[in-house]
Order: C-alpha cells, then structure tokens, then sequence
C-alpha cells in the first residue's frame, strides 16, 4: 500500500481544516501573548503573577477542551451518518459539561484564590499580583466554557470560519483595552494587572455573544436552538460519558501535570517562572498548526468512520503520520529561528531572558516529538474510538517517568532549571516510540456501543 493517499479531496479537506483552526488557534493564543507581552513590558512582578494565574485558565481549558473533544468525536460520526438529531443532543450534553466545569473552576478560585496561588510560589508579591488578576478574571470562565463547547458543535460538522472571526474579534479587543487599561491611555487610569484581567474578561464576554448570534441567525447544518439544551437522551448520555469520559480524565490529569511542572519550576524563583512562560507561550504561538491538524483529524477520522468507508481509514493514518512529522519539522525550525527577535520585546531581567532563550532551543527539538505522537494519539487513535489508551499512556509517563524524575531533579539534586525543564519535556520524544506501535497496528477503531 503507498504511504501517499492518492486523493486530492482528503488533502484539500486536512488541510483546509489544519488551516482554518490552526489560524482560529493562533489569534486564541494571540491573546494570551498580548497579556504576556504587555505586563512583560510593564514589570517582571506582574508578568509572573499572571503567568501562575493562567495556570489555573490552562487548567480549564484542559477540561473544558476534554468535555468538548467528546462531543466532537461523537458528533463527527453522526454528520458522517447525516443524524442531525444525534448531534444536537451531543451538543446539549457538551454544553452541560463545560458549564458544570466552568462554575466549579470559579468557585474555587473566587474564594480561594491566594490559596491556590500559593501552590505555585511563595514569593508574596508574585501571588499578590495573581490575586489582582484571578479576582476579575475567574467571572470570564462560564463564557469561555459557552462559547467552546458551542464552537466544538460548529467544527464537529465542519463549519470553522466562524471560530477564527470569533478568535480575531477577540484579539483585536484584547489587545485595544489592553493598552488602555494597563497603562492607562486615552484618559483611563493606569491599572497595571487588573487592567489586564477586565480587558480579557471584556473579550471573552463579547466572544460568547458574536457566537450565539452566528448560531441563531447564520448556522444552517445543525441549527441548534435553546429548546435542544432542555433535555437530554439518556442512552445518548451513556455514550457520551464512554466515549468522553476518559478524555476529560486524560485532560485533567495532564492540565495538573501543567500545573505541577509550573510549581516545580516556580520554587526555583521568579527569572524561572518568567522563562517558563515566555518559552511557553511563544511555543504555544508557534504549534498551533500542531493541534491544528490534531483536531481535522478527528473531524476526518470520524466523519469517515460514520460515513462507513472503514477501507480509507488506514490509508488516511499512514498518510497522516508522515504530515505530522513534516510539520513537526518545520515549527521546530520556525521556533529555534524566533527566539532572538521575540525575547526583544521584554523587559525582564538578563538571566530570566537567558534562560528563556535555553527554554526555546530545548521546546524547537522535543516539538517535532510533539508534532508526531500528540495528533497520532490524540485525532487518530481518540477518533477512531479507543479514547481510554491515551488516558493510561499520559498517566504512566506525566505521573509516574516526568514529574518524579524532574522534582528529584529540583529538590534532591539541585540541578538548574535548564536541566529540569529538559525533564519536564522528555516524554516528547519518548511518547513516539508508543504512538509509531499504537497506530500501525490498528486496533483502535471501536464502536462507541460496545
């Protein structure tokens, strides 16, 4: 069998959704970047003060991402199989989910924020200024949640131009009050991280709304109305905590894990936790093409499962690793040659800028890791149906190879937090070693019935 799928139809489709989504990504990650950018440009304090508040976000959005790869996943097989019906109760489903995440993430943080804060870091004023920002920022989870799952609906049945009007709207917006509110332009008074915090807040608000109007008035393959969110069919339930249960286990786990590998590096002091999320948003700038083509994989991989050409399948998946490797080639070039002229734009100290720039050299070599085995694992083997081995496989290497080797590391050894970082991303590379012998054996397309 050739390794090239002879169609130009599924090149056109990959790509077309690669494309599209990687874009909608980009702007979504833009606006992190310009928070980033902008309190990197207003001091060091406030830079890591946020940087430990977004962990909590990253971590919503983990499991928000886990409730709606479920419905994406499901719902992708029902518009291959043109049941209309199946996908609006699936969307009900997602939507009560992310909800239900969303206000438990407030909850917690809204009252107790310093305690969470203090998990990260011990520095006083580093927390001082994560409080500021969780304290107006935490209001914009039940939105974010909204607007995703609604989102995860749309791209389940191919319709993605809407998410990156969304994503732009978003950006642009963010990154105007940003330099409003921040340092207090155009007559408003200068708020530092709070200004920050209402200008993201204001953008995810707006967002929710752009959304909701595209779906009430422009939407014509689903047409989800508010009556479709009243009710729920259980037998459709069952399937969905199946199939979708081990992802948002999986999500969760790895979004701790996040959380975790920000803790072990922020006790190693501030330079560390200001390279940690510089090196970090940028590679998140960087790799959107990455998860991009992660997630038109599970839309094509579905779809065509439901569409019962189970004879494609594995023509598309030995196409689709070789993709993955290219991209993974080039975002690692792209990423190794934007460290310097990007670390330009800070003003942090000398060693947390030198130390960031080790950050992206290590980040330019595990990505082409990443590009392999994370879209193999997460579109290709999640799709097609076996979504518990991807749970199991993120368990043993974060939890039981990556974040005890890397603490032992920090805490028992005393190593740099170059080595550390080193630590924290090596099942990068390892992970490819399993996703090459998960998918070529083919075991992973299942019935979400049995």
């Amino acid at each position: 069998m050739s390794l090239f799928v002879r169609e130009s139809g599924f090149y056109r489709r990959f790509f077309w959704l690669t494309l599209v989504i990687g874009m909608q990504n980009l702007i979504s990650v833009g606006v992190n970047l310009s928070d980033n950018m902008m309190l990197g440009g207003y001091s060091e304090t406030a830079l890591s003060g946020v940087a430990l508040a977004n962990q909590i976000q990253f971590l919503l959005h983990m499991l928000v991402m886990g409730a709606c790869e479920g419905l994406v996943i499901m719902s992708s097989r029902f518009w291959g199989a043109k049941q209309i019906d199946s996908i609006k109760q699936a969307a009900s489903i997602g939507m009560r989910m992310s909800i239900a995440l969303g206000l438990i993430m407030w909850l917690v943080v809204f009252f107790f924020p310093q305690e969470v804060l203090s998990l990260f870091t011990k520095d006083a004023n580093v927390i001082a200024s994560g409080v500021e920002y969780l304290g107006i920022m935490c209001f914009s989870y039940i939105f974010f949640a909204v607007t995703s799952s609604l989102l995860a609906s749309l791209r389940s049945v191919e319709t993605v131009k809407i998410g990156f009007i969304v994503s732009l709207s978003t950006l642009v917006i963010n990154i105007v009050l940003n330099y409003i509110l921040i340092y207090g332009h155009l007559g408003f008074p200068e708020l530092g991280v709070q200004g920050s915090a209402i200008a993201t807040l204001t953008a995810r608000i707006l967002e929710c709304i752009i959304v909701c109007f595209y779906i009430k008035r422009f939407d014509r393959k689903i047409r989800l109305a508010l009556r479709d969110f009243l009710h729920i069919d259980r037998e459709l339930f069952k399937q969905y905590i199946r199939v979708g249960s081990p992802i948002l286990m999986s999500n969760a786990i790895w979004g701790l894990a996040m959380a975790v590998q920000t803790a072990i590096l922020g006790h190693m002091g501030e330079s560390a936790i200001a390279a940690n999320s510089i090196a970090n948003t940028i590679f998140q700038m960087v790799t959107v093409i990455i998860y991009a083509s992660a997630s038109a994989t599970a839309v094509l991989i579905g779809k065509t499962i439901g569409e019962g050409m189970m004879d494609k399948i594995i023509a598309y998946a030995k196409t689709l690793q070789i993709l993955y490797v290219f991209l993974g080639l080039a975002t690692g070039v792209v990423l190794f040659l934007l460290k310097g002229p990007v670390l330009g734009f800070y003003s942090i100290s000398e060693e947390a800028k030198t130390l960031a720039g080790h950050f992206m050299t290590v980040l330019s070599i595990t990505v082409v890791g990443t590009a392999y085995q994370m879209p193999a694992l997460t579109g290709i083997v999640r799709s097609g149906g076996d979504t518990r081995f991807v749970l199991y496989n993120d368990f043993i290497f974060m939890w039981l190879i990556v974040l005890p080797s890397s603490a032992l590391c920090a805490f028992a050894f005393g190593m740099s937090p170059l080595i550390v970082f080193i630590c924290l991303k090596s099942d990068q590379i390892l992970k490819c070693f399993v996703a090459i012998v998960k998918v070529n054996r083919f075991k992973w397309i299942r019935s979400f019935s049995s």
